[in-house]
């Protein structure tokens, strides 16, 4: 299974974003927690691509690709925005106080729980987001 969807980087895309979700987990047979937890991890990342990666104004593609060979499923998530490896950032002290801890990251933080394995590229001037759960 090999599928694309390309949006444009603006919030009301996030809608086209989860009913692509929702279309892999039906063609692979995934359980609702699993496309529910998938949808989150797509969510979160394409939102930052959309609310961080392009000064305000800006209207750019984003590119969400899907591939599964039936034991894996992959999404790279592909822009042309600033230049940013959330791997590099460090995990969020789940412990601390939340009304002392730092805003952001808490959505980087739950995409390195919910996926196996995240891995980040700077290619040609694209990020390339690499996210892979085994299903």
């Amino acid at each position: 299974m090999r599928k694309e969807i390309q949006i444009k980087n603006q919030v009301g895309e996030l809608e086209r974003v989860a009913s692509f979700v929702e279309e892999i987990g039906e063609e692979l047979g995934l359980g609702m927690e699993l496309q529910m937890n998938l949808n989150l991890v797509m969510e979160e990342m394409v939102s930052n691509v959309i609310f961080y990666a392009y000064p305000e104004g800006t209207d750019a593609t984003i590119e969400l690709l899907a591939e599964s060979d039936g034991k894996e499923l992959t999404f790279v998530l592909s822009d042309q925005g600033r230049e940013f490896d959330p791997t590099l950032k460090d995990d969020v002290d789940i412990d601390a106080n939340p009304a002392e801890r730092e805003l952001g990251g808490m959505g980087i933080f739950i995409v390195k729980n919910i996926m196996n394995k995240v891995t980040y590229q700077r290619l040609e001037g694209k990020n390339l987001l690499t996210m892979k759960k085994e299903i």
